[in-house]
């Protein structure tokens, strides 16, 4: 059984392993998966990946998790927070992110999986806001962003997609701390 960070309901929340990359090679590749992203990244762009969230969580306790459906142990993508600094007016700032197999979209399990990292976030790591970003057009994921509570701050051109019209007006969303 694998031992989990922390768990909701129906997920189990937890560091990355480097049998996860397959399976997460899969998620990257899927046309609809990336539909909002600039590009599908590749093997090694995975596997890149894995390693900068494994040592992300070894040096701040937080990455995007690798989340697997404890029913089955099956690894479904990830969910969870990272340190960004895209927005040279904001400096570092922490968001909340997701990416999940087809397969099991449209059963609640990213807004389900953003709450408990949230509540993660917020009870275990101190943090005191949290942001999230998505392309305007991106409507599935600016959903989940307001069922969890957040509020939008603004919208902008994001800097690394500047030379991408169709992805490049962003929108940016905030929570704060339960106890703020």
């Amino acid at each position: 059984m694998t031992p989990y960070l922390f768990k909701s309901k129906r997920l189990g929340f937890r560091n990355w392993k480097s049998n996860d990359l397959e399976i997460l090679t899969q998620i990257n590749s899927d046309e609809d998966v990336m539909e909002f992203f600039s590009f599908k990244p590749t093997k090694e762009d995975s596997k890149a990946f894995i390693i900068r969230m494994q040592n992300m969580y070894i040096e701040k306790g937080f990455c995007y998790f690798a989340v697997d459906l404890l029913g089955t142990g099956e690894l479904i993508g990830f969910i969870g927070l990272a340190e960004q600094t895209y927005l040279d007016d904001m400096g570092v700032f922490i968001d909340i992110g997701w990416r999940l197999k087809k397969s099991i979209w449209n059963k609640g399990y990213a807004t389900e999986g953003a709450i408990a990292c949230l509540n993660f976030g917020f009870n275990n790591i101190g943090l005191k806001k949290i942001y999230s970003t998505a392309p305007q057009i991106n409507k599935k994921s600016e959903l989940i962003m307001k069922k969890i509570g957040m509020q939008q701050t603004k919208t902008f051109e994001h800097p690394r997609l500047l030379d991408n019209e169709r992805l490049k007006k962003c929108v940016l969303y905030k929570i704060l701390t339960p106890r703020d």
